[in-house]
């Protein structure tokens, strides 16, 4: 492991911790420099292909989606370890889904799915977009399904 300061390879493992993206975290120490720095160890497993509804493919990008959902979060009170809790979940349910193609449009739906859970008003702010939403009266619609009536 490179020391971001020095460039050295020459560090040890003064704690070791999980953390809340399902990676591994681990605080080290340059034995040239003596400084400490922490990395994040994740395994990596195939996710597979999206097939977008124009028929491309375009590969699962885990930051693309944390950026939307984010964007649909802004300025309200959700924590970052629940959005990447959320992502994390996605990513591990494609993964478990063990095909090599899945629609996008399941992406979509566990996002929009998580949202609804997690903050409604980012739910609709997602749904706008997902959804389509691109009127009032549809907004009202849904903002009316969620409030049960």
């Amino acid at each position: 492991m490179l020391c971001p300061y020095c460039q050295s390879q020459d560090s040890r493992v003064i704690d070791t911790s999980h953390d809340s993206r399902g990676g591994i975290r681990r605080r080290r120490e340059c034995q040239t420099c003596e400084r400490r720095f922490t990395t994040y160890e994740r395994a990596v497993q195939a996710t597979p292909m999206l097939v977008k509804q124009d028929g491309t493919r375009e590969a699962f990008d885990r930051e693309k989606l944390i950026r939307g959902i984010r964007i649909s979060c802004a300025k309200r009170p959700v924590a970052a370890a629940d959005i990447e809790r959320m992502v994390g979940e996605i990513e591990a349910a494609l993964q478990t889904m063990g095909q090599a193609e899945v629609s996008s449009r399941v992406v979509g739906d566990m996002a929009i799915s998580g949202l609804k859970e997690l903050d409604h008003i980012a739910y609709i702010r997602y749904a706008i977009v997902y959804l389509g939403l691109d009127d009032l009266r549809a907004i009202r619609n849904e903002i009316d399904a969620l409030l049960g009536g």
